[in-house]
């Protein structure tokens, strides 16, 4: 007998790593899993603000915990995960979502801040999945991996916005989603990437204060940018039962942003 919707999308007994998980689109995305019943570990630099987060998670009943890493130093990635496995059991659900981004013209860009963007937000989300699906994830052969990419990653950006590392290392993510999702599959390990728009946050506060956030909200068809809770649905269709049967795709929320420029 096929389950209901309810059962399809109960995430009890799973247990979900967010990177990123402090504040902002991670600590949103960490919610809707530990609303849907999975235990959370969310990880992010900043001891201060991921005792705030693990409070807030907490006073909505959700059960989580944190560790203080850096996801652009591999020595520290291998001790998130090694901690992570050891406190919190096997890792059913890995949220890459820890992320920076540098504005500079192309021609003037610093090396130094390219490698920054490229590090974390690539070479950073290899080594965490690699690490969970080479220690257990194949082993069980099950697993949800989902990648936040940006619609950023699907071509350029309206003029003034100079984010060529930022644009570069969002295409990346995509195209690794899609490589990874091809050779895991057949251990069952589902790979999926979400494609945020516009998100008031701490990463794009620079550039709705130059852009306007007014005008950036009027290029979406729907009038606005994104809130507290629109990433929420898609964590849980990618992270449950749900999705079962999609693996190596991507999907963009942004208010339909990316239909009208091409994306």
């Amino acid at each position: 007998m096929s389950r209901t919707v309810h059962e399809l999308f109960d995430l009890k007994g799973r247990v979900a790593l967010v990177t990123g998980g402090s504040r902002g689109l991670g600590l949103q995305m960490a919610h809707a899993l530990g609303e849907a019943g999975a235990r959370v570990l969310v990880t992010a630099r900043k001891a201060d603000e991921l005792e705030g987060a693990v409070a807030q998670l907490r006073g909505a009943g959700i059960d989580a915990q944190w560790i203080a890493a850096d996801c652009a130093k591999e020595a520290d990635i291998h001790r998130l995960a090694a901690d992570t496995l050891q406190r919190m059991g096997a890792v059913d659900i890995l949220v890459n979502n820890a992320g920076a981004a540098w504005g500079a013209p192309a021609e003037d860009h610093p090396i130094e801040a390219w490698d920054k963007v490229m590090n974390l937000n690539v070479r950073g989300y290899f080594i965490l999945s690699q690490y969970l699906a080479k220690h257990h994830m194949i082993a069980r052969r099950k697993g949800s991996i989902i990648n936040v990419a940006s619609i950023a990653g699907l071509g350029g950006n309206p003029r003034g916005m100079n984010t060529i590392a930022y644009n570069t290392s969002k295409g990346a993510v995509i195209n690794f989603t899609r490589a990874l999702a091809a050779e895991w599959g057949p251990y069952g390990i589902r790979v999926n990437a979400i494609c945020p728009g516009f998100f008031p946050s701490k990463m794009t506060k620079g550039t709705l204060e130059a852009l306007g956030e007014d005008k950036m909200a009027a290029h979406a068809p729907l009038g606005r940018l994104g809130d507290d809770e629109d990433l929420k649905g898609l964590t849980l269709l990618y992270a449950s039962d749900a999705g079962k049967h999609i693996t190596g795709q991507w999907l963009a929320v942004d208010g339909g942003v990316s239909i009208i420029t091409g994306g």
